[in-house]
C-alpha cells in the first residue's frame, strides 16, 4: 500500500514526560504500514533469556515481534519498543501488561533505532550492559544477550506480575485460568518458551494479535495530526458502532498513541454495558495519563465525573441517560483531546438516541466503525445527522414541516441555539474492522455478561492487601458501619415497597453518591428518595448486611475514608454481585449465605421487569419510613 499523505504538517504540542522518540515512534508506525502490505511483523530467531528467578530478557531486532497471553511487567532496558501503540523507550519505568485468553492478544514489537555512527558501537555495547546489570540480570544471561546484540536492536526486561487484584479473580473457580491460553497451540516447546513460561507469558499465533486494517490506521493517522495540532481547537472524537466491531480496542489504541505526544487525555464513556474505567452502569469522564495495556478489569480507577445510571441499558428509560450524560459532559474543560465511547444499540431507537448524543456533545470527529459485507447503521455524515430527528430532538426537515403549522395551528419553534445545534460539523472517518466474527454480536470472544462481572471483581480487588499472600474473602473483612439517617436509599430500576426496601438493599451492589440537599429526617431512617437524583457518584459497594435493631447498613468499599464523608446517598441498580462471589465464599459451613437453588421461575414478578418511566428527572424529594 503506498504511503499515504496526511493534511498539512503542523507544529505538534510536545509532551515532556514522554521523551524524544515519540515521534519518531510515530514516524516508524505510519512507515511501517506502507511495508509489505501491513503483514504482522516474524517471531524468527526470538531470543529470551532467563535473567533471574522469575525474569527474563527478551532480544528482539528492528520490526521483531511477539505475540503472547498472560501477565508481566515489561521494562525495556535498551532501545524502544511499542505495545498497542504505546512506544516504550528505556528511560520509562517498569509498565504492568495484561493479556488474558478473555481478549485478542498483545504484540510487542521493537522501534528500529535512530541511524548512529558506527563509532559509538563500544558506547552502545556499554549502554547495553550497564542497563542489565543496574536491573540484577545475571552474569550469563548479559553474555548470551551480547553475543547477538546489534545497535539497532531492543532489549527487554520482562518480570513475573502479581498484582492484588489479578490475586483476586484468579481465586475464583471460573476465573482461575485467565491467563492461560485456551488451547496449546505449539506442537514443540522450545527453551524460549521456557523461559516465557517461567515469566507467566505464553507465546501465540500472530493471528490472535491486533489486525490494523487499512481504514483504521488512516483514521488513527488523521486523529494525531487533529489532536496534535496548535492552530486547531482541542478534538473531540466520538466512536461509534454496532456490538462487536472492536470499538473499545480502538480507543485504547488511539489512547496509547496520543498518550506518545501529549500527557493526557481525557475519556468519557456513554456506553453503560461496557465500560472501561469503572464497574459496569456508569457514565463517566476519566483523565488518562498512563498507557492501557489491559482489559478495563485491570485498570478499574476513580473518575474526574461519574453517575450511576444503575443498568447495563439505557432502553427502558433514555431520557434519564441523556440527562446523564449531559450531566458529565459539563465537566469536560476542553483543555485535552476527548475520546467518547458509545453503545453498540445502534437500531431502532438506539440509532435516533445517537443522534440526540451527536446533537449533544457536537463532536469534531465521529469514527464510525462497521463491516463491510452488511451495513448495521447508515453513514453518520453531518447531513445525515442534520436531517435524521432523534429521540428527542429534530431533524430540519421535520422542524420545517411543524413550522408550517398542520395540527391546530400550533407552531413548533427551536429554542434557543437549538438551530445551531441541528447542523453539526464533524469529520467523519470509516473504519472496517477486518478481524473474524466482526460485527456479529453474538459471536464476541466472551459473553458481555462475563466481562462485566470481570469488571465488577477489578474493582473489588481493590480491597485486598497489596502485600503479596493468599486472597482474603470478601466476608473476612470489616465492613463500614452507616446509619440509617445518614443516608438515603433510592432503588433505580424498579419500585420497591417500603416494607420491602432492606429486603432488596441486604447482600446488594450500591452505588455510593452525593446529592446536593441536606439529609432530613424526623426518625432514625431508613429515609427513601422518591425520585432518581443525577449526582456524583464517588464509588461502589456491597451491603453486607443490614442490622435492624441499630438501624445501621454495613457496606463493604474500597472508597478511601475522606471520600465515603462526602457520601450521603445509596443507589441500588440493576447490577448484581457476580454469582461466583457468593457461590464461592470459602470457610462457609452449611448453607451458604443469600445462595439458594429453591427458586420458582414460574411465581409472578421473578422475571425480569421491563418498564417505561414517565416523570420528571430532576426532581426528587425525601421520604421517611416510620414503620
Amino acid at each position: 500500500m503506498p504511503a499515504r499523505r496526511g493534511p498539512a504538517a503542523r507544529r505538534p504540542r510536545r509532551a515532556p514526560s514522554r521523551g524524544g522518540r515519540a515521534e519518531a515512534a510515530w514516524r516508524e508506525f505510519a512507515a511501517s504500514f506502507a511495508r509489505a502490505g501491513m503483514v504482522p511483523p516474524a517471531e524468527a530467531g526470538l531470543a529470551a533469556v532467563e535473567a533471574a528467578e522469575g525474569a527474563a530478557v527478551l532480544l528482539l531486532a528492528p520490526r521483531q515481534a511477539l505475540t503472547f497471553t498472560g501477565k508481566c511487567r515489561l521494562r525495556c532496558l535498551y532501545g524502544a519498543v511499542r505495545l498497542l501503540g504505546f512506544a516504550v523507550a528505556s528511560h520509562q519505568p517498569g509498565l504492568p501488561v495484561f493479556s488474558p485468553a478473555t481478549h485478542c492478544a498483545l504484540t510487542l514489537e521493537a522501534l528500529p533505532a535512530d541511524r548512529l555512527p558506527t563509532a559509538d558501537l563500544r558506547q552502545l555495547r556499554a549502554a547495553a550492559r550497564a542497563a542489565m546489570r543496574a536491573h540484577s540480570v545475571r552474569r550469563q544471561a548479559r553474555v548470551k544477550v551480547m553475543a547477538r546484540f546489534s545497535p539497532e536492536c531492543a532489549v527487554v526486561l520482562l518480570e513475573h506480575l502479581d498484582t492484588p487484584v489479578t490475586r483476586f479473580l484468579l481465586s475464583h473457580l471460573p476465573l482461575s485460568r485467565l491467563f492461560e491460553p485456551q488451547k496449546k497451540e505449539e506442537p514443540s516447546f522450545t527453551p524460549e518458551d521456557a523461559v516465557l513460561a517461567s515469566v507467566g507469558i505464553v507465546k501465540c499465533s500472530p493471528d490472535r494479535g491486533l489486525l490494523v486494517s487499512e481504514s483504521m490506521f488512516l483514521a488513527l493517522e488523521e486523529l494525531i495530526q487533529a489532536c496534535c495540532a496548535e492552530d486547531e481547537g482541542v478534538p473531540m472524537v466520538l466512536v461509534c458502532g454496532p456490538k462487536n466491531t472492536g470499538k473499545s480496542t480502538f480507543n485504547r489504541y488511539l489512547i496509547n498513541l496520543l498518550l506518545n505526544r501529549l500527557p493526557s487525555v481525557e475519556y468519557m464513556e456513554c456506553d453503560i454495558g461496557q465500560t472501561e474505567f469503572t464497574p459496569p452502569g456508569c457514565v463517566s469522564l476519566s483523565n488518562i495519563t498512563e498507557p492501557i495495556l489491559g482489559p478495563p478489569f485491570t485498570h478499574q480507577q476513580t473518575p474526574r465525573k461519574m453517575v450511576y445510571y444503575g443498568q447495563t441499558s439505557c432502553e427502558q428509560d433514555t431520557e434519564r441517560y441523556l440527562d446523564v450524560v449531559k450531566y458529565v459532559f459539563s465537566s469536560y474543560k476542553k483543555e485535552v483531546p476527548l475520546v467518547i465511547n458509545t453503545m453498540g444499540w445502534v437500531k431502532g431507537e438506539g440509532l435516533l438516541l445517537l443522534m440526540d448524543i451527536i446533537r449533544l456533545l457536537s463532536p469534531s470527529h465521529i469514527v464510525q466503525m462497521d463491516v463491510y459485507d452488511w451495513k448495521a447503521m447508515a453513514p453518520l455524515t453531518p447531513e445525515y445527522v442534520h436531517l435524521t430527528p432523534g429521540l428527542y430532538t429534530k431533524g430540519k426537515q421535520q422542524a420545517k414541516c411543524k413550522q408550517m403549522g398542520t395540527s391546530g395551528g400550533e407552531n413548533w419553534k427551536p429554542s434557543e441555539g437549538e438551530g445551531d445545534a441541528l447542523a453539526p460539523e464533524y469529520k467523519l472517518l470509516y473504519v472496517h474492522p477486518e478481524f473474524p466474527r466482526a460485527g456479529v454480536a453474538g459471536e464476541a470472544r466472551v459473553h458481555s455478561g462475563i466481562l462485566r462481572d470481570m469488571s465488577i471483581l477489578g474493582y473489588l480487588g481493590q480491597l485486598q492487601s497489596p502485600d503479596v499472600g493468599a486472597v482474603l474473602p470478601l466476608h473476612s473483612l470489616v465492613p463500614y458501619q452507616v446509619p440509617f439517617s445518614a443516608v438515603a436509599l433510592r432503588v433505580i430500576h424498579t419500585d420497591v415497597a417500603p416494607t420491602n426496601i432492606m429486603y432488596a438493599v441486604n447482600a446488594s451492589w450500591v452505588g455510593l453518591c452525593r446529592i446536593p440537599d441536606e439529609i432530613r429526617c424526623q426518625t432514625d431512617g431508613p429515609v427513601l428518595l422518591t425520585q432518581t437524583p443525577v449526582c456524583d457518584c464517588l464509588g461502589f459497594g456491597i451491603v453486607r448486611g443490614v442490622e435492624m435493631e441499630k438501624k445501621l447498613y454495613h457496606v463493604l468499599t474500597p472508597v478511601p475514608p475522606e471520600n465515603l464523608r462526602l457520601v450521603n446517598c445509596l443507589l441500588l441498580g440493576n447490577i448484581a454481585i457476580p454469582n461466583c462471589v457468593l457461590v464461592g465464599q470459602q470457610g462457609v459451613e452449611g448453607e451458604i449465605p443469600y445462595v439458594t437453588s429453591d427458586y420458582n421461575y414460574s411465581i409472578l414478578g421473578s422475571g425480569k421487569l421491563k418498564k417505561k418511566k414517565h416523570f420528571k428527572r430532576r426532581e426528587y424529594a425525601f421520604e421517611c419510613d416510620y414503620a
